[in-house]
């Protein structure tokens, strides 16, 4: 039987959470998702089953008959996939004594350790190898089947996954104390940040991918100061004297506390960003990796410094 206009599980449950938010931006910002790349989903599901399910007004997306209809049989399917998926996982228990997680530094250094902590202390007798690296590696590793669940900060989601938004982040502009914009009364204005070279992370990190993004209405990129391939390599430079820089606020914490660096104040320009969880589109994470992303999940929506104790990582 060949099942030619039967949705994917991933995007039926999509259209439960838009059916019960009654809005696009708040079923996408639970997943990760801008209301564009929401709306894109909804329109490939039409194009796929024959029919509107939605209806959009300035009250919020409502569905239409059919598309009640679809969500009602969905809510079963998707039942049913629980129950499937479960049952594997129970056979498969004794198998899960691994788990292959991936994450982009900040994530890595800053937040991971204590998640593992608590994880180690539920799942003695799972074995957690963890592999940094930046944005793009991390992605690439969760395609390629590498990794079982990973940690992204880049502002965009490759095809074939899916996410959730796990803490807000802050970028902030740090330099060493006898730099000039350490001792300036004014905040740095977005165009002048633009303007200036600055030592980066590596084309793909997350960092400088958002930091572009949200540079770039404030002119042309300019060519880096220098170029490193961890935050710490950043720090270090900065502290050195090398330039600005723009980190993390979870990267630079301790050194602002301690003096070795200045955060200076920026103006115009957002540089707030959302670290997700990611894994392969229609394989919800089971096992230890459910628990690591429940874990991972705040309860509310803002970065969390979590003690730096270390995991159980092999």
């Amino acid at each position: 039987m060949t099942l030619t206009r039967v949705p994917d599980l991933d995007t039926l449950s999509l259209l439960l959470e838009i059916a019960a938010s009654g809005s696009l931006s708040k079923a996408g910002a639970s997943r990760g998702l801008s209301q564009p790349a929401v709306s894109a989903r909804v329109r490939g599901l039409e194009r796929l089953v024959g029919f509107a399910v939605l209806t959009r007004s300035a009250r919020g997306s409502n569905l239409t008959p059919n598309g009640a209809l679809l969500a009602e049989w969905a809510r079963g399917v998707l039942a049913a996939a629980d129950v499937l998926e479960a049952g594997i996982a129970s056979l498969r228990s004794d198998r899960i004594a691994r788990l292959r997680v991936a994450a982009s530094l900040t994530v890595a250094e800053h937040l991971l350790p204590g998640w593992l902590v608590v994880l180690a202390a539920t799942h003695p007798d799972t074995a957690v190898s963890l592999t940094a690296g930046n944005s793009d590696t991390t992605a690439a590793a969760v395609l390629a089947g590498d990794a079982d669940l990973g940690f992204i900060e880049g502002p965009d989601l490759p095809s074939g996954l899916s996410a959730q938004v796990v803490a807000t982040d802050r970028l902030v502009v740090v330099v060493a104390p006898a730099h000039p914009w350490a001792h300036r009364r004014k905040s740095v204005e977005a165009e002048e940040l633009a303007a200036t070279r600055l030592v980066h992370r590596e084309a793909g990190s997350g960092t400088r991918t958002a930091l572009d993004r949200a540079l770039t209405p404030f002119g042309t990129p300019t060519q880096p100061l220098l170029e490193v391939s961890t935050s710490s390599g950043v720090r270090s430079a900065v502290i050195a004297g090398a330039g600005p820089a723009v980190l993390s606020d979870l990267a630079v914490h301790d050194d602002v506390a301690a003096g070795r660096l200045v955060q200076v104040p920026v103006h115009g320009v957002d540089l707030d960003r959302s670290l997700r969880a990611v894994w392969l589109t229609g394989q919800r994470p089971v096992g230890p990796a459910e628990d690591l992303l429940r874990l991972a999940v705040p309860e509310r929506p803002r970065a969390r410094r979590l003690p730096r104790s270390r995991a159980r990582v092999r």
